[in-house]
């Protein structure tokens, strides 16, 4: 199956504080689906508690199972998550 790519924002629900205790195996977790070339991009919001990631994989599901393994999500700290899928017409990711 063709592999699709998702954007997915974060709305952490956490204080800096506990998020700062988890952030090293999150990661960890991401630097791993980086290397996997799962996660092509990711990073926080600079004017807001959440993350921006993008990602490759088949179906929004997929996604969702996935990132249900972040540990930020397993400690509850993720108040909102949105997966959409995306076309990225122009850039390093773009079919053409």
């Amino acid at each position: 199956k063709i592999m699709a790519i998702f954007a997915v924002t974060y709305a952490y629900s956490a204080s800096e504080a506990e998020l700062a205790e988890i952030r090293p195996t999150h990661r960890t977790f991401f630097k791993d689906l980086l290397e996997k070339q799962i996660l092509l991009a990711s990073g926080p919001m600079v004017d807001r508690p959440g993350a921006l990631l993008i990602v490759r994989a088949e179906s929004v599901e997929e996604v969702a199972e996935l990132l249900d393994q972040d540990p930020f999500d397993i400690a509850g700290y993720i108040g909102e998550r949105a997966i959409a899928e995306w076309n990225p017409i122009f850039g390093p990711w773009s079919a053409s």
